[in-house]
């Protein structure tokens, strides 16, 4: 099952409509007729090409949430990997653009959901710019450490942020877990090609 969005997560690099590779001009999807002059003069990589490069890989859906000076605050991410089990190390990318990286930046502690594949709707909507996130929609409760943990969803981590990595336009935030649950309802939700998807069978 596919649900079709244009949304573009806040850890990723803005992304284009459906049909990008498509629409890219023959030379911008060919090899060796990518480059561009870079600042430093030299040849930059065609941005158009590594976006298409990436619609087409397939990721999990997470949303990850945080406690902020004005409440909580939380968006969705397709960045969320697992670095090391000694200590317990996740990771996330955030834009520096991001509604939620003030929040974030000063943060303690961040709530990290992996959405199931009935939580389409749930995902949109903290991609969404301008929704409200935590409103009457949105079933959640404070947890550990007084991180927002959002209900139903197939697994969470509460993780104590050991460093925020400077990359590009983005930071990689580096957390360590500190409380979990795995046991949460339904399949994993994927994300590939500018839709949701779940897993056949």
């Amino acid at each position: 099952m596919t649900a079709t969005t244009d949304f573009t997560p806040d850890d990723q690099v803005p992304d284009r409509p459906h049909g990008l590779a498509s629409a890219l001009p023959r030379q911008a999807r060919s090899a060796g007729r990518t480059a561009q002059p870079g600042a430093d003069g030299g040849a930059a990589f065609d941005a158009d090409l590594f976006r298409a490069v990436f619609r087409r890989h397939a990721a999990g859906v997470a949303v990850v949430t945080a406690s902020g000076p004005h409440g909580p605050v939380g968006f969705t991410a397709t960045s969320l990997t697992s670095v090391a089990v000694e200590p317990p190390l996740l990771s996330f990318g955030i834009s520096l653009g991001s509604s939620c990286w003030p929040a974030v930046a000063e943060a303690s502690f961040v709530g990290v959901h992996v959405l199931g594949e009935h939580q389409q709707a749930l995902a949109a909507l903290f991609a969404r710019s301008g929704a409200d996130r935590f409103g009457p929609a949105t079933a959640w409760s404070p947890g550990p450490h007084g991180v927002p943990l959002l209900d139903g969803v197939a697994a969470w981590l509460v993780g104590r942020i050991a460093g925020r990595v400077p990359a590009g336009d983005h930071r990689i935030v580096v957390a360590e877990a500190v409380a979990g649950d795995p046991h949460g309802p339904g399949g994993p939700l994927l994300y590939h090609q500018g839709g949701f998807h779940r897993l056949p069978g």
